[in-house]
Formats: structure tokens, C-alpha cells, sequence
């Protein structure tokens, strides 16, 4: 018999395992070791792991999901269902859901995938140019080559022109730019600067509620206290600093808050913030010495009428010195989103401000131990930052793709809001940005029903939504709702005369649904 300890393995057994007094006895000894039903001595356990991990949940993914798939695989393999396709609508993947991605984006990324191609004459100067210029800034010229840790260097200097016209001039250093797998991963890494402390003195973060799973996932792993304020949903979501100010005073009671995280435009809920309220938010955050999060990933998409993106950064240095040279912020942008839709390529980036250079020497160090961010998503990053300019070959086309991507969802939002609003049971806010609505509903007493299944009553109604009509969305519980309450997150993305079919089907459902259950 060899009993190999690294892998707590054996290749022979004369007898059952468990009856062997070695072996026996070392699981006594070592509390983290268990026998499997099959005798196998095992370490890693539901019982022995992380059980920080345990606590993540992420709704956008979660079980509603994983049952759309498996109706996914029964539709293709013949079996019968009311309907003919699942209608995915419950993730901001616009590519999934038939957006079309910007010419001169992937043509500048087939030259660097495949750098033969920049002797075609199918291909624009300015994509060559584009292509040149980032290969020649990368190892080997080979997009397939590590980058430094915080991202091409000529990346970052385009981010940083991006942001200095972006907001009127106000100055970016390179050197405050980080390029990130995503924006997700970005927020993650702030996160594990902040997090720290153990009992009343571990780190709070103040998120907003409705939320975007991420922030409550990230938490619960780095074991961080959660700290919800809660969005007005009678004033289009707006964000109210007494309440800011309520959920603070509470939350000192068992823990150090310590950063503050604002979605603008709002996931899910839509919403875009006023420029009065971003400088409220910014004086609140300077008066409790909060860490400000700005999570800016739908800049692009704003659509309601009186409403406009103003970044954090560009708010904090026109309120003067007394906040610019005090207050710190991160934000974070990424090319998943806006009229971009590359959710695939995991391009984003960070920019800090007024962080401590000691402290940035430590985020320095953490993101080197994850080498770099994928190439081709910095390289994507750099186009987005630096697209196809008035004069340029591709600048013409570029504009027309850009605008008709951004008017389509406009449209779709406005469409969204008002049909949703016809439905007796359902109100909808206007869907003024990003690319999700968040309805409330109105539901029948289905707490018996749901709890059989082990399900709150908003899970339930999504679930039989999805098992009769082939939608998938996400029930707002999944989100963070005021109780009582009950919600569903639903994007935007769907072609229109999908789109169209999907919130029929929709209104259909909710009247019989209720009629059912009342």
C-alpha cells in the first residue's frame, strides 16, 4: 500500500479505507481531512473550504440562468415547449443579444491578431496606423506577448487624453491610469485595498439598493460589511443623502465605513444622476472621509431628455481645491458597455486619484501578481479611447455606427418604459441610461407556492415566466429590493422586433399570473 500525504491519495487498499488505522487515525488528527462516501480520504470539503466563498451569490448567473440553459439543450434535442427559443434578456451582453460590433474596432483587431493583413488593401489607412502603433508597443510586436502589469504604456496615455477631453480639459496623469480585465476586476482589486479590520473595526462599504451583484459578491468574498442605502424609487431612483446619511449612522454601530459606491448610470436601475446630486454626494463623502467609488461603465448610455453623463472626476476638480486635493476616488470605465458591446474582450480600466503613493506602490504590487491584463482587450480599450478621428478614413462610418447603435437603444428604452406602464400590476421608471429597466410588480399572495419550491415570491414568478415563455430575467431579490417589494431586471438589448415580441408575451403572462394566484 502507498500512501501519497501531498495528495491524500492511495493507489491500493487491501480493505476498506476507513477500517485502516493509519488512515483512520490521520482524520482524526486533522479535522480538515474526511472519507467520501467512496472511501476516498479528501481535503477540500463544502464543509472544509472558504466559507467566505459560500456567501457569494450572483443573481445575473444564478439558478434562473442555469435552468434557461438546460430548456436551451431539451429545445434542441425535440422536447415541447410553448415556445421556440429562450429569450436571454437577463444580462447586459449586446453582442449575445445581436448588436453589432463597430467596424473599425475589429478591423483594427484582425491587423493585430494577424498582422499579414496590413498589406490588404480591404483595410483603411487609419486602421493600419492604429494597428502599427499598438503592435509596435507590444513584446514581439505580438498582441499574444505579456504587457507591463498596469497596461500598455501608450494605452494608458490614450485613456488619458480620452479623460482629459472628456472632462473639458481637466488634467489625467497617465501614471493614475490602470488598465483592468473589465471594470469587475478593477472594482474587485480597490475593494482589497480598502478591506481591513476584524470585528466593529472591519471595513464597511456603503452600496446602493437596488445594487449590481458584483459589489455584494466581491464583499461577501473578502469577508468586507455590506452597507445598503436604498435608491427613491418614487423619484426615478434618485440617491438621497439623508438616507446616505441614515445607513452611515446605522452602520457605525457594528463596523468602520470606509467607502462609499456610487453606479452612475445606474445598473440596474437606470437612472442617471444630476450633477447637483453628484457634488452632494461628493461634499458628503469629504465630510465622512469616505473612499469614493465611481463605477462609470455606461457613460455613453444616456437617453431621457434633460438628462447628461457628468463623471466624478470632472464634478470633484470644478468644486475647487477643497475637494480635488482631498477627496479620493477611483473610477472605472470598460468596453463591455455603451455602444462598444465587447463584453468578451474583458477591456477596461481605473483611474485613481489623490491616492497615497504608498498605497499606489501596494496596488502597483497587486496587480503585477496577476502579470496583465488580456492584450487584445487593452488593445480594444485603446480604440475606444482613441477612435477614428474628422479627416480619418474610418471617421465617417464610425459615426454612423456609433450613433445608430446608441439612437436604437434610446428607442428601445422609450419603447420598454411605456409598454411595461400599460400593464395593470406593473410600473416602470423611466429607463433614463444604461441598459436595463427595473419594473416594480405587483404580485398575488404566491408565499405558499413559493416556498414549497424553496423560493422567494419574485424567483417564483420569474421561474414560471421563464418555464412558459422562454424569457429569462432576473428577479429583483437578486438585486436588493425595500421589503415588501418586488421587482425584475430586464435589459433593453433585445432587436426591436424581439424586443417587442419579449414584452407581449410579458404582459400576457403577468395578467394571467394573476388572475391564477388571486
Amino acid at each position: 500500500v502507498l500512501f501519497v500525504t501531498s495528495s491524500c491519495t492511495f493507489t491500493r487498499a487491501p480493505r476498506s479505507l476507513t477500517s485502516w488505522p493509519a488512515a483512520s487515525a490521520l482524520a482524526r488528527f486533522n479535522p480538515y481531512l474526511k472519507f467520501s462516501e467512496s472511501g476516498r480520504l479528501t481535503l477540500l470539503t463544502v464543509d472544509t473550504m472558504n466559507a467566505n466563498v459560500k456567501k457569494v451569490e450572483y443573481a445575473v448567473r444564478g439558478p434562473i440562468v442555469q435552468r434557461a440553459v438546460q430548456i436551451e439543450k431539451e429545445l434542441k434535442e425535440g422536447v415541447k415547449k410553448p415556445f421556440n427559443e429562450v429569450i436571454k434578456a437577463n444580462i447586459g451582453d449586446a453582442h449575445a443579444m445581436g448588436q453589432q460590433p463597430i467596424t473599425f474596432f475589429r478591423q483594427v483587431l484582425a491587423l493585430c491578431s494577424y498582422p499579414e493583413l496590413l498589406d490588404d488593401n480591404k483595410f483603411p489607412e487609419d486602421a493600419k496606423n492604429r494597428a502599427r502603433r499598438i503592435l509596435k508597443a507590444c513584446g514581439g510586436s505580438s498582441i499574444g506577448a505579456y504587457s507591463a502589469s498596469q497596461g500598455i504604456d501608450c494605452v494608458r496615455q490614450d485613456v488619458s487624453r480620452y479623460i482629459e477631453h472628456r472632462d473639458g480639459g481637466i488634467a489625467c496623469d497617465p501614471d493614475n491610469i490602470y488598465l483592468t480585465t473589465g471594470a469587475s476586476d478593477g472594482i474587485v482589486t480597490i475593494l482589497k485595498l480598502l478591506t481591513t479590520g476584524e470585528g466593529r473595526t472591519r471595513t464597511g462599504v456603503m452600496i446602493s439598493i437596488p445594487q449590481y451583484p458584483l459589489y455584494s459578491a466581491a464583499l461577501a468574498e473578502l469577508g468586507a460589511v455590506q452597507i445598503n442605502y436604498y435608491l427613491n424609487e418614487e423619484k426615478c431612483w434618485s440617491l438621497d443623502i439623508d438616507e446616505l446619511q441614515r445607513s452611515l449612522e446605522a452602520a457605525r454601530e457594528h463596523c468602520r465605513p470606509r467607502v462609499l459606491c456610487i453606479i452612475n448610470p445606474g445598473n440596474p436601475t437606470g437612472q442617471v444622476q444630476s450633477r447637483q446630486c453628484i457634488e452632494d454626494v461628493i461634499r458628503f463623502a469629504a465630510k465622512e472621509h469616505l473612499f469614493l467609488m465611481a463605477d462609470e461603465v455606461y457613460q455613453d448610455n444616456v437617453y431621457a431628455e434633460g438628462c447628461a453623463f457628468h463623471s466624478f472626476k470632472k464634478v470633484l476638480f470644478e468644486m475647487g481645491p477643497k475637494f480635488s486635493s482631498t477627496v479620493e476616488l477611483a473610477s472605472f470605465h470598460s468596453t463591455s458597455k455603451c455602444y462598444m458591446g465587447e463584453c468578451g474582450f474583458r477591456g477596461g480600466y481605473m483611474e485613481v486619484i489623490n491616492m497615497d503613493p504608498e498605497v499606489k506602490a501596494q496596488l502597483t504590487k497587486l496587480v503585477s501578481v496577476r502579470l496583465c491584463p488580456p492584450v487584445p482587450g487593452q488593445a480594444l480599450m485603446a480604440l475606444v479611447t482613441n477612435p477614428p478621428q474628422p479627416g480619418e478614413p474610418s471617421y465617417a462610418q464610425f459615426i454612423a455606427e456609433k450613433t445608430a447603435t446608441l439612437n436604437n437603444l434610446a428607442q428601445k428604452a422609450k419603447m420598454t418604459e411605456e409598454i411595461l406602464n400599460t400593464v395593470p400590476g406593473i410600473r416602470c421608471n423611466p429607463v433614463q441610461g444604461a441598459m436595463y429597466s427595473f419594473p416594480r410588480i405587483t404580485l398575488p399572495d404566491v408565499s405558499v407556492c413559493a416556498q414549497a419550491k424553496g423560493q422567494v415570491p419574485d424567483m417564483f414568478y420569474c421561474m414560471k415566466l421563464l418555464e412558459e415563455t422562454g424569457i429569462c430575467l432576473v428577479p429583483g431579490s437578486g438585486f436588493g429590493q425595500k421589503e415588501g417589494t418586488f421587482h425584475f431586471r430586464m435589459t433593453i438589448l433585445p432587436p426591436t422586433d424581439k424586443l417587442q415580441t419579449m414584452l407581449r408575451k410579458l404582459k400576457e403572462f403577468h395578467q394571467q399570473f394573476t388572475q391564477q394566484y388571486s
